[in-house]
């Protein structure tokens, strides 16, 4: 089983291991395009109006430009503890033991504008660059990454994937066959509407279920059956789609 989480915009800083190594990254057919996109983020970096603009980042925002700038020299962490953010806080990888960290490296993906996708373990330095940036003399991310990351994540599962990508990363490079999940209030009246504030939550609390689960789901209603054990309430609304109910 593989587990795609989204990225977030708010990352952590510093790192223990040594600058960014692009032969150790997971997905090794995407390092062309990784190392060029690269290049051209701290090529911009050198043009902080230009970037600022590129990346749509107000004014204060010289840390954001200072980590592009120095893509190839900073410390690197691994990619699960990169990232911050709401679905991360619900994952809670800090409290991992030595095991369940290993099942987290194993089975956790993560979506990423300037990687592609990198496994749970890869380290990464910090950035800035979202899936909707447009970089100058570039076309759009999905149309840069489309044709290379959806057949390097096909080709590198061969297992049951979960996508629990935003959209805007889905298009990044798309899984035929995953299980994607929706996040739903349910109210008093019966009816129910899509979870926006919440819905990070709920995915990163149905990604640490999968993780820490000993099971090996091979189909929608295995998944089911280990979200219902960890307390979720989930509905299996087709073969490719799980509903998060809240």
């Amino acid at each position: 089983m593989l587990v795609l989480l989204p990225p977030s915009e708010t990352k952590s800083d510093g790192g223990t291991g040594g600058p960014l190594d692009l032969s150790a990254l997971a997905f090794d057919t995407l390092t062309e395009v990784r190392d060029g996109l690269i290049d051209d983020l701290t090529k911009l970096a050198g043009d902080p109006e230009a970037a600022r603009a590129a990346l749509g980042l107000g004014k204060n925002t010289d840390v954001e430009l200072a980590r592009n700038a120095a893509l190839r020299s900073s410390p690197t962490r691994p990619a699960l503890e990169r990232y911050t953010g709401v679905l991360y806080d619900a994952l809670d990888a800090g409290a991992f033991t030595r095991a369940q960290r290993a099942k987290a490296y194993a089975r956790l993906a993560i979506g990423s504008a300037l990687f592609g996708a990198v496994r749970a373990g890869d380290r990464i330095p910090a950035y800035r660059l979202s899936g909707g940036s447009k970089l100058p003399g570039r076309p759009t991310l999905s149309a840069v990454w489309r044709d290379h990351l959806g057949p390097a994540l096909r080709d590198a599962t061969g297992e049951l994937v979960v996508d629990l990508r935003s959209g805007t990363y889905q298009q990044l490079g798309r899984v035929p066959g995953a299980v994607t999940a929706t996040v739903l209030t349910e109210h008093e009246d019966g009816s129910r509407t899509v979870v926006s504030h919440f819905n990070k939550h709920h995915k990163g609390l149905l990604a640490r279920s999968l993780v820490l689960t000993r099971a090996e789901p091979t189909d929608v209603q295995g998944l089911a059956r280990v979200a219902r054990k960890a307390g979720l309430r989930i509905e299996v609304a087709s073969e490719a789609e799980l509903v998060v109910l809240t």
